[in-house]
């Protein structure tokens, strides 16, 4: 029986570039095997979601999401909860695109990221983040700071891009409010004021690598940075040195992994908002779980970092293969001279 995809595609994103693209699209994923078939997402809430889900029900094996990173988003929350979940390919078309950036998916041509489906090196498996009945993929984050990304409005992103953010930033900073709060961290708790709290599944946030430089993609471990009580200096200094990856071992934050963590504000006044994936996911109280190599994707496994991937069973062994053709290779070589 053939292979079905299903791509659900944004056709505002990336300024509708999208639509032009979508024939050959299509014709891309026929050749890979799949009987590949498109829908449009809509204004409706969980539109992406809703298709994403019933799509995995239905049997696909591949669903295309094809968007910015909330469409991403909404594909992940369709298929993580289920027993059975297709392969997940993406195709950028949003404004900072972070988990196409760290899956080295291009970002500026939709033809060449719907092309890797025709790589022979093509899949692994990647955590995913599950935040109270919420999954994310690649941050999750409460603070003021991290109000921003869902602050700034839609058409600022689409025309101003990584400016757009900057100046909402500069704006909120005088804003800022630490608040009381306990976070545990697998065996770990840390008690006391925080600004910001990032949780983070890949190096790439907010299209910036060096803020969690060592993040791996499927370790079964969550990235996680504490900015403790920070004054404005404090913080335009702290982002200053993240910038720049010089931020490690800062006395104002901790830095540690976890595959679980667990949030709670110690005063009931005190609010934190919770950003996944750049959308506003609930408010703490809330418990983060890493699960391990949950969803298997589709990305450029040529080009990213090997420290990235550590233990994807898939990519050892399409590795271990790898490196035996090339000793093979040797050995008759040797033998023929």
């Amino acid at each position: 029986m053939r292979k079905r995809a299903r791509v659900i595609y944004n056709p505002t994103s990336g300024r509708e570039a999208l639509r032009s693209d979508l024939v050959d699209i299509l014709a891309i994923y026929e050749k890979a095997g799949y009987e590949t078939s498109a829908f449009a997402t809509t204004p409706a809430p969980d539109s992406a979601k809703n298709e994403a889900q019933r799509a995995a029900e239905d049997g696909f094996d591949l669903i295309v999401a094809a968007g910015g990173d909330g469409t991403l988003n909404e594909v992940v929350n369709g298929i993580a909860g289920l027993e059975h979940r297709p392969t997940l390919a993406i195709i950028p078309a949003g404004t900072t695109n972070d988990y196409a950036r760290a899956l080295k998916i291009p970002r500026d041509d939709p033809i060449a990221a719907a092309k890797l489906i025709l790589n022979k090196r093509k899949k692994f498996k990647i955590d995913i983040g599950q935040a109270g009945d919420n999954y994310f993929m690649n941050i999750a984050a409460g603070g003021t700071l991290t109000e921003l990304t869902y602050d700034v409005p839609s058409q600022m992103k689409s025309l101003f891009g990584y400016a757009a953010y900057f100046a909402k930033g500069a704006e909120l900073m005088p804003r800022i409010k630490p608040v009381d709060i306990s976070i545990k961290y697998d065996d770990n708790e840390y008690r006391g004021a925080a600004s910001m709290i990032l949780i983070a599944l890949t190096n790439s946030v907010g299209g910036f690598e060096q803020i969690v430089p060592d993040a791996a993609l499927d370790d079964g471990k969550f990235t996680m940075i504490i900015v403790k009580k920070s004054s404005v200096l404090d913080m335009l200094s702290l982002m200053t040195k993240a910038l720049q990856g010089k931020h490690l071992d800062d006395p104002r934050i901790i830095y540690a992994k976890a595959t679980d963590i667990d949030v709670t504000p110690l005063n009931d006044e005190d609010r934190m908002m919770i950003n996944l994936d750049g959308e506003y996911g609930g408010d703490a109280p809330m418990k983060f779980h890493d699960l391990r190599q949950h969803i298997e994707v589709v990305a450029n496994l040529d080009a990213i970092p090997h420290d990235a991937i550590t233990e994807s069973a898939d990519f050892k062994r399409v590795e271990k293969d790898f490196v035996k053709k090339v000793d093979d290779i040797k050995d008759n070589k040797d033998a023929t001279n």
